[in-house]
């Protein structure tokens, strides 16, 4: 149980992070809008990463996964079944959270947090840093009183109270319209802040109300950190992403769940408006994606299996004007509980997509074509579809089964150009009337843009 003298010291500390100055972040990121997530990477090697590749690339935000104390156990999930808010878990320990922190810094990156909020451990044990902990009682921070009295699993998305009060696969299901359980919240989200968190993503944020999620963060020192949530469509169901736009962005599934459709079984040239049209979210509070942990797993989703189609999916993602994407990095798996394969990452089973050339450089195609609106749309009817992005960056995508060869009209000014879709520097040229002809391989991709002349 949580004795009277602990709940004083966390509101105390509560005080004090909303009183402690932030820290100096890293520059801000302007136009600089990929997110990469780092699945199960420990602290110490994104921290290299920051350093060796995403930083050079261009990348503005690294997300890492969840940095609390959690159950033991091999399986990738576990890291979602927090036990306490110590920083104590396989991915690294405070010192390796903070040099992490400070080396993507100085390397002009900024970091997002994964926030497991809404729920503790769905058993009892030992945690990965040694607390004793039992369903509902979590020794310093959490008793019976402070979780929802619905104890039985989530059975009807379509009746609101059951999603947002009983438990996510029994998991113990946080209160969170409590003002203790948003204090202890926000005191975990404020230490993170403290130790210069740029950023939150909101795990499972549709089973927590929007109102209780928006009271969270006006508790935060820096309420205006940045903040997506996790918000999983489904069509009819009482719960939607919409409603939490008022307090950040969302992770837009519908533009990943379509991808995957269009990608696979129909023609490309239906993507000439994709996006808001669509029915999906504002593009300025949307964070699109081609996959991420969950929907690989569970097949919603093109996943790296998918091959050259996969990486055209995410070429055209990196190159479209809509949100603020994240580019998806993690591990082979044929077992879905498969936790990460070691620490030698990008070897031994690890698929570091956001180091493929094809992916990776397509970060400075975006950072230069920020602001721009696509122009000169091409396509064959079918799975050939090219345009261009104001007078800065133009793309074409052949998802044919065989080459194609074409000539386009660009808005780019004359000169020669690299297709940064390959390696090295293959020259492109581009006439006095923005126009290149060349043959597309089946399953390629070519990207110019005027800082890669």
């Amino acid at each position: 149980m949580v004795s009277s003298a602990s709940r004083t010291l966390l509101a105390v500390l509560l005080i004090v992070g909303l009183s402690t100055p932030v820290q100096s972040l890293a520059a801000p990121p302007g136009a600089k809008d990929i997110t990469v997530t780092l699945f199960q990477w420990p602290f110490a090697r994104v921290a290299a990463e920051c350093t060796n590749v995403l930083g050079p690339k261009g990348y503005g935000y690294v997300e890492v996964s969840p940095a609390t104390e959690h159950v033991q156990g091999p399986q990738w999930w576990t890291s979602y079944q927090p036990v306490s808010y110590r920083i104590a878990g396989r991915l690294g320990d405070e010192n390796a959270f903070r040099n992490m922190v400070g080396t993507c810094h100085n390397a002009g990156v900024k970091v997002i947090a994964d926030a497991v909020i809404n729920h503790m451990s769905a058993g009892s044990g030992t945690g990965t840093g040694g607390t004793g902990y039992s369903k509902y009682n979590y020794p310093g921070v959490y008793s019976d009183w402070d979780f929802h009295p619905c104890r039985s699993p989530i059975n009807n998305y379509q009746d609101r109270y059951n999603v947002q009060n009983c438990e996510l696969v029994s998991l113990s299901d946080l209160d969170t319209g409590s003002d203790y359980v948003r204090g202890a919240i926000a005191a975990y989200l404020n230490r993170l802040i403290s130790m210069g968190v740029d950023g939150f993503r909101i795990d499972a944020a549709k089973h927590m109300a929007a109102g209780d999620l928006a009271a969270i963060k006006g508790k935060l020192s820096n309420p205006n950190v940045f903040w997506v949530h996790e918000v999983i469509y489904g069509a009819g169901e009482a719960v939607q992403p919409g409603e939490y736009t008022g307090s950040g962005d969302v992770d837009e599934f519908r533009y990943a769940y379509d991808l995957k459709r269009i990608f696979q079984n129909e023609n490309l040239a239906y993507l000439k408006t994709f996006g808001q049209p669509w029915g999906f979210l504002p593009s300025g509070q949307a964070r699109p994606f081609v996959d991420n942990w969950d929907t690989e797993r569970n097949n919603s989703t093109l996943t790296y299996k998918d091959g050259s189609t996969y990486t055209l999916a995410n070429v055209f993602m990196l190159a479209w004007n809509y949100g603020a994407p994240q580019v998806y990095s993690g591990y082979e798996f044929s077992d879905k509980d498969a936790g990460p394969p070691g620490n030698s990452v990008c070897y031994s089973g690890w698929k570091c997509q956001h180091a493929w050339t094809q992916i990776a450089n397509m970060v400075a195609f975006r950072n230069t074509v920020a602001g721009t609106d696509v122009n000169n749309w091409q396509d064959n009817g079918f799975d050939l579809i090219a345009f261009g992005r104001g007078s800065k960056g133009f793309v074409a995508i052949n998802r044919e089964t065989f080459a194609v060869t074409r000539t386009f009209q660009t808005a780019l000014p004359a000169g020669s150009y690299c297709n940064v879709q390959e390696n090295g520097c293959v020259r492109v040229t581009v006439d006095s009337s923005g126009r290149f002809t060349t043959t597309l391989g089946a399953g390629t991709a070519l990207a110019l843009h005027v800082n890669a002349r």
